[in-house]
């Protein structure tokens, strides 16, 4: 039984929270409940999570901002907990704004509590795959600096605001120099089995870390009809 590992659950509608609370707990999980973005900021600085299942419309604080809030955090176990979003908002545009600000997984409503189990106990797997797995080294190209363990990017010794996806794919193109990625399998070695949505997701990415790179003896460059790579000159 996975009773070790906890999971918070975020919703405003108690319906819903309780009878996903319910099949949880059936599960073997412990649960912690609450209603509001705001308390699920607090619950994370009082307690260790594994997951968080998070509800993408509530008052007040919605779920993208509060996701927002989580991966800006300056404490790295409340930056780092992975984050399932919930919604009734199944549009491609939604999802793509969730993965940007840092979606783990995204769920959408009305959803089989066997597949939102499903997708817990996958989240949880690459999870504890990464633990396991020894540090990555950082990068470091000229002024640029880039660790993936801290999700820290330094341009000229200024740290650059990046939400998590766009540090892990300028960590991944960066740690294969030169070498030619297609958009799908970026989507792949980048966003694993997060995302399935539309793959222009990368070029919003790429355009995003380009605007706050720079230009310097570094660039993330676009191989027409290919895909991307990052170059050093």
């Amino acid at each position: 039984m996975p009773n070790s590992f906890k999971v918070l659950i975020v919703d405003d509608d108690p319906n819903i929270s309780q009878l996903v609370n319910l099949y949880l707990v059936k599960e073997g999980y412990q649960t912690t409940i609450c209603s509001n973005g705001k308390d699920a900021i607090a619950k994370l600085y009082e307690d260790t999570y594994s997951v968080v299942l998070l509800d993408y419309m509530m008052p007040e604080m919605d779920g993208l901002e509060t996701l927002s809030n989580v991966r800006k955090s300056a404490n790295a176990q409340v930056a780092n907990v992975p984050v399932i979003l919930v919604s009734a908002k199944g549009e491609p545009m939604d999802k793509i704004n969730a993965f940007n600000v840092g979606a783990d997984d995204y769920v959408t409503k009305p959803f089989e509590p066997q597949e939102l189990i499903s997708r817990i106990k996958a989240v949880l797997r690459r999870s504890s795959q990464s633990d396991k797995e020894s540090a990555p080294d950082d990068i470091n190209v000229g002024k640029l600096h880039i660790s993936i363990n801290t999700y820290v990017v330094k341009a000229a010794g200024v740290k650059l605001e990046m939400p998590p996806k766009e540090i892990e794919l300028l960590y991944f193109l960066a740690s294969n120099p030169t070498k030619v990625f297609t958009r799908e399998q970026l989507l792949d070695k980048v966003w694993e089995n997060d995302y399935k949505g539309d793959s222009r997701t990368v070029d919003v990415h790429v355009k995003r870390i380009r605007e706050k790179l720079g230009d310097d003896c570094w660039r993330l460059s676009t191989v027409w009809g290919k895909g991307y790579k990052f170059e050093v000159d």
